[in-house]
């Protein structure tokens, strides 16, 4: 697929009226268009650089990855762009909600297209997350917030290691 200036405009299809009721559309069909209408949603310009990008991370289905892992697939694509444009992409795409960041150690940070509410598997040997199926995990008890905070989000890590 050749990468140019040009988005197309989205018709009035499903995704759109998914979008319109705050969902995201689901990536059917071309994931090419299916980027162009995420960004759009997310009221991020769909420039070269982040259709190309959003192609690699969304068209390939849940995925959870750094920023130096779609740098290497981006250049294996045989897209021209640098380390920092990824960098910045990432970040852009997470503050806009089309994708969630994960830190494992404070030193590695995972990508996860997957936005909805869920836990994580790391798996040590192998530097890889994995999504809790067990939608029924839950916390028992809560900490104490201070006063004039409220808690956005609560991720948890499982870390895994192969028996001894």
């Amino acid at each position: 697929m050749e990468l140019d200036d040009r988005a197309t405009s989205p018709g009035d299809d499903a995704s759109l009226v998914a979008l319109r009721n705050g969902r995201l559309p689901s990536l059917t069909g071309c994931p090419w268009h299916d980027v162009n209408e995420m960004l759009k949603s997310a009221g991020l310009r769909p420039t070269r650089q982040r259709m190309a990008l959003g192609w690699l991370l969304f068209g390939k289905g849940p995925r959870h990855l750094t920023a130096e892992m779609l740098y290497e697939e981006a250049l294996l694509a045989k897209i021209p762009l640098s380390l920092a444009t990824v960098y910045n992409t990432l970040n852009q795409l997470t503050g806009a909600g089309l994708l969630r960041q994960v830190s494992v150690d404070g030193t590695k940070t995972y990508f996860d297209t997957n936005v909805t509410e869920h836990h994580h598997f790391y798996l040590e040997n192998k530097y890889e997350l994995m999504d809790i199926p067990d939608v029924n995990l839950e916390l028992s008890k809560m900490p104490e917030v201070p006063e004039g905070y409220e808690i956005s989000r609560i991720d948890m890590v499982v870390r895994l290691r192969k028996r001894r």
